[in-house]
């Protein structure tokens, strides 16, 4: 068997970024003191951010405990592109970090660290080096030339573990998208490598080159495959249609990358999907009918799982996966409870349910994994408002969870009714007994009385038996 790739991994923190927006963020606190101080006159709030940033002069002194935040965020950046990178199936040799003011233009880390990272490639015997970060086409270009193996930045590598992971036609075709957008921009050539034949003065070239040949084959490929989407989410909506013609709830998991939600899906459906520590283990979604404490019936979706900094190349691509979500009537959203970077993924996924442009639908968070917890950490997260905390991999929560989705549940709305229907009507006797909740049921001569509460389109089907007598 063929030995696993080995990588150095480049982590890059640009301090300057960072100072600058936590020096915005006080001096919006004490604009006061700034006034004070005379600097008012020098112009824009901004003008005066950046000649305090020049001078090294903060507005306020930033305090320890933002500078131990901002460490223990990089820290767990930077575990997290290490989890990447295995997910890929690389052999991590060497990790090296750089901090800096701002992005170098031409090659991101500058000159000298490029020096390092050669001698480290070298000395480990590499065959790849990952950035930590996205690198334009012209830094990519100067980093392969500078460097004596193959450079991957990112968005690449996220890439490259969509397609190792998508097993469906259609999650094939959504990774092949996005990895074409990111190649077209990324094609070298200029001067005469650029010219093409012309039918006029000043236009007559070689003729079409090789790069102009890869950018329209490239073009022509991207047509084909969105037009091959577009066929995918056409039969999307006809199974939607049929799926709505008998009204059934569509609840999502969502949540960040490698927070359990396809070991709560399993815990939940039974459906034995593929459950893995490794980043976007779930590619493709997984729907699967469940039913809930009322005996409404919901479908659960499982989704892909979010990150920090996702491409929107991705999100874009995605679209036709991710519109489970789109439609979804309740999102679970499920988190780690166990990480200590938990509030910032809880930032990351609502920026990324913005951009699909759901922040708007009923939410419940799913605090997840907390048989990774302490018995006191587990009370104080039970304690917390509008949350419910489970495990999926010991099973615990699930019937308080189960709660939860039937109450935050708007369509199809629980009702009550008296119902006094004859015997021979085994048939609606039954289907209320598989839909709903039934309680004083009685016989009384041919006929049977009860009480059932169910989902509104249920109780109407059978409307015609509901006893109005008085009571």
């Amino acid at each position: 068997m063929a030995r696993p790739e080995r990588a150095v991994l480049v982590a890059v923190e640009f301090t300057g970024e960072r100072r600058r927006q936590s020096a915005a963020a006080r001096l919006a606190k004490s604009s006061a003191a700034v006034v004070a101080r005379g600097r008012s006159s020098a112009g824009t709030p901004e003008d005066v951010l950046d000649d305090m940033l020049r001078e090294g002069d903060d507005p306020v002194p930033e305090s320890q405990a933002a500078e131990r935040s901002a460490g223990l965020d990089f820290e767990a950046s930077l575990a997290e592109f290490q989890e990447l990178a295995k997910s890929a199936g690389a052999e991590v040799a060497a990790t090296l970090v750089q901090r800096r003011a701002r992005p170098d233009a031409a090659t991101l880390v500058g000159t000298g660290k490029i020096e390092e990272i050669e001698g480290v490639v070298a000395s480990t015997e590499a065959d790849l080096v990952l950035f930590d970060h996205d690198l334009t086409p012209s830094q990519l270009r100067n980093l392969e030339a500078s460097l004596p193996c193959r450079v991957i930045d990112r968005t690449q590598l996220i890439l490259d573990i969509f397609a190792r992971h998508a097993r469906t036609r259609e999650g094939q075709l959504q990774v092949e998208l996005a990895q074409l957008e990111y190649q077209l921009p990324r094609l070298a050539g200029k001067g005469k490598a650029m010219s093409q034949l012309g039918g006029g003065i000043g236009t007559r070239g070689p003729g079409e080159t090789k790069l102009e040949t890869d950018r329209r084959r490239i073009r022509l490929r991207i047509d084909h495959v969105k037009g091959q989407l577009e066929s995918v989410r056409s039969i999307r909506r006809q199974q939607r249609q049929r799926r709505e013609a008998v009204p059934v709830p569509v609840v999502a998991l969502v949540g960040y990358t490698n927070a359990g939600k396809s070991t709560l899906f399993n815990a939940l459906t039974s459906a034995g999907v593929l459950e893995s520590e490794r980043m976007f283990a779930t590619l493709d979604p997984k729907l699967k009918q469940i039913q809930l404490p009322s005996r409404r019936k919901v479908l659960l979706s499982d989704t892909v799982g979010f990150i920090r900094n996702l491409p929107h190349t991705l999100v874009t691509s995605f679209r036709a996966t991710l519109e489970e979500v789109e439609r979804a009537e309740v999102l679970l959203h499920v988190r780690d409870a166990s990480s200590e970077a938990m509030d910032e993924q809880k930032a990351e996924v609502e920026k990324v349910l913005a951009e699909l442009e759901v922040s708007g639908k009923p939410v419940i968070e799913v605090l997840n994994k907390v048989d990774l917890l302490g018995a006191e950490d587990r009370e104080r997260l039970r304690s917390g408002p509008g949350s419910v905390t489970v495990s999926g991999l010991e099973g615990t929560g699930l019937a308080e969870l189960l709660g939860a989705i039937d109450r935050a549940l708007v369509i199809d709305p629980l009702t009550e009714a008296e119902f006094r229907l004859p015997q021979s009507e085994g048939a609606a006797l039954a289907a209320l007994e598989a839909g709903a909740v039934i309680a004083n049921k009685r016989f009384e001569g041919n006929l049977v009385y009860l009480r059932a509460v169910g989902p509104a389109s249920l109780v109407g089907r059978f409307r015609r038996f509901i006893d109005r007598s008085p009571a």
